[in-house]
């Protein structure tokens, strides 16, 4: 048998929490408007409810990236070209996002030790400065579209899914963006896309052997140790 990662196991995994851990997120900070100056206030009146949002948006964040991955894999049977850009550019997009969830989390730590005015004044004379993801922010728009339409070509997914999918581009860009209603629509539509498919995968094949479950229980621990050593410095 042919390994391909993610591998069945941990793309379905990705399929379905990275959207329903993005979506969460994204409706915690529903109630506050998206541009930066009020979300920093919120971080100031809600410090708990904002960090489990930037938590749960940034942790599906990044388990989108093998959810793509596996996708791409499916597609690439019969679309190889599309898959490989599809997958690409969505990628790009998804490391962009990432690179401003840490802007985020710095802004975040100047509104607990320095106020919302302080982080606010400081991020409104930085907002506009270039780096090297200026110049790709277009993949975060650009690629579900692109991957919607490989996974359509591939028949991977039908119409109406792969429209769900390319819909995901209407999640909005940039640092400290908060929640509106084209947010909610964007991840609804990638959840209404990724969920059958990852569920399909969870349950399609042979089951897990014995010896790869004990190992993955034995695992846990030690990489729960890690994790903690981790944040030690």
């Amino acid at each position: 048998m042919t390994y391909t990662f993610p591998g069945r196991g941990l793309g379905a995994v990705a399929l379905i929490l990275g959207p329903v851990l993005l979506l969460a997120g994204t409706l915690l900070r529903l109630p506050y408007h998206y541009f930066f100056p009020q979300q920093l206030i919120a971080v100031a009146e809600q410090p708990a409810r904002m960090a489990a949002a930037h938590t749960l948006v940034i942790a599906g964040t990044v388990l989108l990236a093998p959810a793509v991955l596996s996708l791409a894999h499916r597609i690439g049977q019969t679309r190889p070209a599309l898959a490989t850009w599809g997958a690409a550019l969505v990628l790009v997009g998804l490391f962009e996002r990432t690179f401003h969830a840490g802007i985020d989390q710095a802004a975040h730590g100047l509104v607990r030790r320095e106020g919302a005015t302080f982080a606010t004044d400081l991020v409104s004379q930085s907002y506009q400065d270039l780096h090297l993801f200026s110049y790709v922010s277009f993949t975060i728009l650009l690629g579900w579209p692109v991957l919607a339409f490989a996974a359509y070509r591939s028949r991977v997914l039908g119409p109406f899914r792969a429209t769900a999918l390319a819909l995901t581009c209407l999640l909005p860009l940039g640092v400290l963006k908060g929640t509106e209603i084209t947010s909610v629509i964007a991840v609804a539509a990638l959840c209404a896309a990724f969920l059958p498919t990852g569920l399909r995968q969870a349950f399609d094949g042979p089951r897990p052997t014995r010896k790869s479950v004990l190992l993955t229980l034995t695992t846990l621990p030690t990489l729960t140790a890690l994790a903690y050593v981790s944040t030690l410095g």
